[in-house]
């Protein structure tokens, strides 16, 4: 293979409410702090271990600004983007780097009212669909449950 890729899916709570930023020519930039769990049975004590890793996430403009409007600290998110080492410096010229996740794509995953109502950036789809009431329901189709004839060029997954 001769390409290379630079892809995170992280699915966590939220462990502050997001922070912003904004910027002269109207962008914006929102940062919070994201866990994700780990839990296994160690395997000579028996016991369980949970490891919570905590990762720094960006996210740019439009998307940081529905973030801010709908994120909560302890939401569960799923969030997408790719790895990104800053290098810079302190206030005591001492060289600092930081790892952040800079975000391209986001779903909420925690119900907001009993609407259901969430919000996502991108190409990103909502956690619960809502459908108006007048919607028709589609015919039953001959083919096997769960498959449809139009559809039939799409991944179950």
């Amino acid at each position: 293979m001769s390409g290379t890729l630079n892809k995170v899916m992280l699915i966590g709570h939220t462990g502050d409410d997001v922070k912003m930023h904004y910027f002269e020519g109207g962008g914006a930039i929102g940062r919070f702090p994201l866990a994700t769990n780990e839990t296994y049975t160690n395997r000579t004590t028996g016991e369980r271990v949970s490891n919570t890793e905590w990762h720094n996430v960006v996210v740019r403009n439009k998307g940081a600004e529905i973030c801010e409007k709908y994120l909560k600290k302890g939401d569960k998110v799923y969030v997408e983007g790719r790895i990104k080492t800053r290098k810079w410096q302190d206030e005591s010229g001492t060289e600092r780097y930081s790892t952040e996740i800079q975000c391209t794509d986001f779903t909420f995953l925690t119900p907001k009212d009993a609407s259901g109502m969430t919000t996502q950036s991108g190409g990103a789809q909502p956690a619960q669909s809502t459908a108006p009431a007048s919607t028709p329901k589609p015919s039953p189709s001959p083919v096997a449950p769960g498959y449809d004839d139009d559809d039939e060029d799409d991944l179950p997954f």
